[in-house]
């Protein structure tokens, strides 16, 4: 059974994105590539215990394991060595890309608090988003009573797209709540 998300991006959604855009060929209309998850740890550089359910509270929102991201190299100013674990991040493709961006528009978005919708302007020049969460409780995955700590959150959806229009009105029509007047 295929994602609820793309099926409907193959019949509706590529359709009138088509139109929209005045595309002639099918192959040329804007798709999702894929989403990457990042997290940074901050302080849990100091301590490596921190590490542990930051992995498992991704782990639980992405559907797959995270992978750990280490230092590039040494920074004295934040008591950082090369090769220290910085980050986790996962990268989703096919399905449960998806079926994370139906679970992000439709469930998670609007638990966060006084939600108007996500910036229009968070997008690099090529067509691809990138959007800030401040804590990963919006998520149902996450276990509220489990959480010690709120960490920040940054989702990048890579798009096909050439330019920004073309990907901010793919993402509209997957029904990303974009707000109104910005």
């Amino acid at each position: 059974m295929a994602a609820r998300l793309k099926e409907k991006f193959l019949k509706d959604v590529e359709p009138a994105l088509k139109k929209e855009l005045g595309l002639e060929n099918s192959m040329a209309v804007p798709k999702l590539e894929k989403i990457v998850l990042n997290m940074g740890l901050g302080e849990a550089t100091q301590n490596n215990k921190l590490l542990d359910p930051l992995v498992a509270d991704l782990a639980a929102i992405a559907g797959q394991k995270p992978v750990t991201t280490k230092a590039k190299k040494s920074i004295a100013a934040f008591k950082v060595r090369e090769g220290m674990p910085i980050g986790v991040m996962v990268t989703l493709r096919g399905d449960r890309m998806y079926e994370f961006l139906d679970r992000l528009v439709n469930v998670a978005l609007p638990r966060v608090r006084d939600f108007r919708g996500v910036s229009t302007k968070s997008f690099d020049g090529r067509g691809n988003y990138t959007l800030g969460l401040r804590d990963q409780l919006i998520f149902p995955e996450i276990d509220y009573s489990r959480v010690e700590k709120l960490k920040v959150m940054n989702i990048t959806i890579v798009t096909t797209a050439m330019d920004d229009n073309s990907a901010r009105a793919l993402l509209r029509h997957l029904g990303m709540p974009f707000r109104q007047g910005a």
